[in-house]
């Protein structure tokens, strides 16, 4: 397991950073001085919105930048807020999906990030159901437009948006069955989804494995890696609390292991501090941290 590693840029501008975020300039400048060999862009502004950069003339030249730093990209995290691909029509969300395709074409982009949009909540079996397919629906016709533009849409499940349980995950999985339609594994998520249970509507759900459980139960389908610690609380009460590497309670040497079958054929690990206060200091002790825990995967440990 030799990756490039990357770092998203949204850490930078949610959360602690919402009330003066970075320039996407600034934090292409840290990456490279961080020694990362990438960026994950978020795609809510003030970051790179498709709609900010709706030519190509624009594109290419926010590409150059980029590339003028020494860095790639290893993916795309776009803002579809305002079409919940279970709650807005198939169309009007290929319409979003197609500006961000446009995007990742003329920045040489193959991973594009994606979400439930819609917060957990209980609902009747009827509705729930109906909600299910209409997803299942707009996932697979999003899917055959990325197949078609050598993009690989992932799905990153996490507490805070609607289907968090592992069940639900593998389900969804299934049904879209799509080959350009894979999971995004984030670390924190999926020990909060699966050795916590964080937000889960109706009956609770955990795998005795937690997040190691879940691992080996997507292998085969993760189609890119967002790895970042967890304490086991949730940020805010809503989504997953980002925790600097070695501050939380995640096996990082036993979590690879498990991943490994699928992590060999992934050329990017993203490393994510989103909501983190301290990512402009730890965020620079994530690179030489997980070069430990590789190197000690080398020489044949496992915790």
């Amino acid at each position: 397991m030799r990756p490039r590693f990357a770092l998203g840029s949204w850490a930078f501008s949610f959360g602690p950073f919402a009330a003066a975020p970075w320039g996407f300039d600034a934090f292409c400048d840290y990456a490279r001085d961080a020694g990362y060999d990438g960026v994950e862009i978020n795609g809510f502004r003030p970051h790179p919105h498709p709609d900010d950069y709706a030519s190509t003339t624009a594109r290419r030249e926010l590409a150059r930048r980029i590339a003028g730093r020494g860095l790639g990209i290893s993916g795309y995290a776009p803002d579809f807020t305002a079409t919940p691909p279970a709650e807005c029509q198939t169309a009007d969300y290929l319409d979003s999906l197609a500006r961000c395709l446009d995007f990742c074409g003329d920045l040489n982009i193959r991973v594009l990030r994606v979400d439930t949009v819609s917060p957990p909540a209980a609902l009747a079996p009827a509705d729930y159901e109906r909600r299910f397919a209409a997803l299942c629906r707009t996932w697979q016709a999003a899917a055959e437009r990325c197949s078609a533009a050598d993009v690989t849409l992932v799905w990153e499940f996490e507490p805070g948006f609607w289907l968090n349980k592992p069940s639900e995950i593998l389900r969804l999985l299934r049904r879209v069955a799509h080959p350009s339609f894979q999971v995004l594994f984030d670390s924190s998520h999926a020990h909060l989804c699966a050795g916590v249970g964080a937000r889960q509507s109706g009956k609770h759900e955990v795998l005795a494995g937690g997040a190691l459980e879940l691992a080996r139960l997507l292998l085969g389908r993760i189609g890119h890696l967002h790895l970042i610690d967890s304490d086991g609380t949730l940020h805010n009460g809503e989504t997953s609390t980002h925790a600097p590497f070695g501050s939380g309670q995640l096996d990082f040497p036993a979590l690879l292991q498990a991943l490994r079958p699928d992590l060999g054929r992934l050329e990017w690990w993203c490393f994510d501090f989103c909501f983190c206060p301290s990512t402009e200091h730890d965020a620079r002790l994530a690179i030489p941290f997980m070069r430990q825990v590789l190197a000690g995967l080398d020489a044949g440990g496992t915790s």
